[in-house]
């Protein structure tokens, strides 16, 4: 049986809480964190929080689909022209690879539109294709396009190639 990405959907506030549930049931799930700066009064501290609120990521057969639906804190997956919607192994590792490099990594919710394509040629993104968004200064936005996210960082537009 092969297995795919998929995105769920949880109670508010549950994405961590559901991905240590999916991990004690032996479920391959991922829940990106965005590492945030926050300044109290005293101290700035570096927190985690994730960065799709409600959704966490699971690496399922067909089968498995129930025991994650059956989960405490899941609402359902999300669907896409009427069936769970599929995600891409390499949009989850882009995912992985920009939260990895980046710190309050800002999310943008999008309507998709054809644009050009690129590939990033340096950096953590290295190797991976998109479609530049906007470049204004050296601020470009890489679409992820099953999600309908788009992902904020600050790369070089000289790193962009286009293709």
């Amino acid at each position: 049986m092969s297995t795919k990405w998929y995105a769920i959907y949880t109670r508010p506030r549950w994405e961590k809480k559901v991905h240590g549930l999916l991990s004690q049931k032996g479920i391959e799930s991922y829940c990106p964190l965005n590492k945030i700066r926050r300044k109290w009064s005293d101290r700035i501290k570096l927190i985690e929080e994730p960065l799709f609120k409600s959704y966490v990521f699971v690496k399922v057969t067909d089968e498995d689909r129930t025991a994650v639906r059956m989960t405490n804190g899941v609402v359902n997956f999300v669907y896409w022209n009427g069936k769970p919607g599929v995600i891409k192994d390499k949009e989850i590792q882009s995912i992985q690879k920009f939260l990895g490099e980046y710190e309050n990594v800002s999310l943008i919710k999008m309507d998709l539109q054809k644009d050009d394509r690129v590939v990033v040629a340096a950096g953590p993104l290295m190797d991976q294709e998109g479609k530049v968004i906007e470049v204004k200064n050296k601020v470009a936005k890489v679409v992820i396009e099953s999600l309908g996210y788009i992902l904020v960082a600050d790369i070089d537009k000289n790193n962009l190639i286009s293709i």
